[in-house]
């Protein structure tokens, strides 16, 4: 199994898009995750450290600059989604990735703090 570490970079970014009001609090995350059309599209435009923004995990082990490096995308490459932070928290979870669960459960709070 892979192991990730904290992508503090990440974690600053979806702050930042909670605070600008950049979310989506209803949405079916198997629908709107980035799919790998949409991910090469993007990569198109920005930067591998805009990409990495969107991933809260980093795998330990993985070249930089390839997709295998970056895991537990949170957003559309647009915009925070509630739902990809409650899919994040529920697979870093089931697999023990305690650093990871752990962030995207205070992102959670954090929307819902500024939602309610």
């Amino acid at each position: 199994m892979a192991k990730y570490h904290l992508n503090e970079a990440a974690v600053a970014k979806a702050r930042r898009l909670i605070d600008a009001r950049q979310y989506v609090l209803k949405s079916d995350w198997g629908d709107v995750q980035p799919n790998a059309e949409a991910q090469n599209a993007y990569l198109k435009n920005h930067s591998w450290d805009e990409y990495a923004e969107w991933h809260l995990g980093l795998t330990d082990g993985a070249t930089d600059e390839t997709k295998a490096r970056y895991a537990f995308v949170y957003g559309d490459l647009r915009r925070i989604h509630r739902t990809g932070l409650i899919a994040c928290v529920y697979r870093a979870s089931e697999w023990h990735h305690k650093d990871v669960e752990l962030a995207a459960h205070d992102l959670l709070q954090y929307l819902d703090q500024k939602t309610a």
